[in-house]
């Protein structure tokens, strides 16, 4: 079992930064790949970045690329989200999701084992 908690979420203005927090609580958080995703309402949860369990490897969304920086500290079991250069559209809850299979940079999310409550975040224009 793996809990999973996000934090940092809040109202920024477009332009601005954010650094999203998920604290993972349980057993062998440092073989799980990690991922973050986001859901606006009405619209499907879609993924915006992973990071492989070492955190030598990471993936993300066109949508965020260049913009979004994931990033894990094993030590602290704690995986991050910084993003810059937010847009309007960006306003979402952002979820962090674990995969047991640390070495794949999966983006579907009916491929994760467990889930955060999520963090909203919202960009006003």
């Amino acid at each position: 079992q793996l809990q999973l908690v996000e934090s940092g979420g809040g109202l920024v203005q477009a332009g601005g930064s954010l650094r999203l927090s998920c604290a993972a609580s349980g057993r062998s958080f440092s073989s799980y790949a990690m991922g973050w995703f986001r859901q606006a309402p009405g619209k499907e949860r879609e993924f915006v970045a992973i990071v492989s369990w070492s955190g030598g490897s990471t993936n993300y969304a066109d949508s965020v690329k260049g913009r979004f920086t994931i990033s894990r500290d094993n030590a602290k079991n704690t995986v991050y989200l910084q993003m810059n250069s937010l847009k309007p559209e960006d306003t979402a809850n952002y979820y962090c999701a674990a995969n047991a299979n640390g070495f794949r940079l999966e983006t579907r999310p009916s491929r994760y084992d467990y889930w955060g409550q999520g963090t909203q975040v919202t960009v006003s224009s």
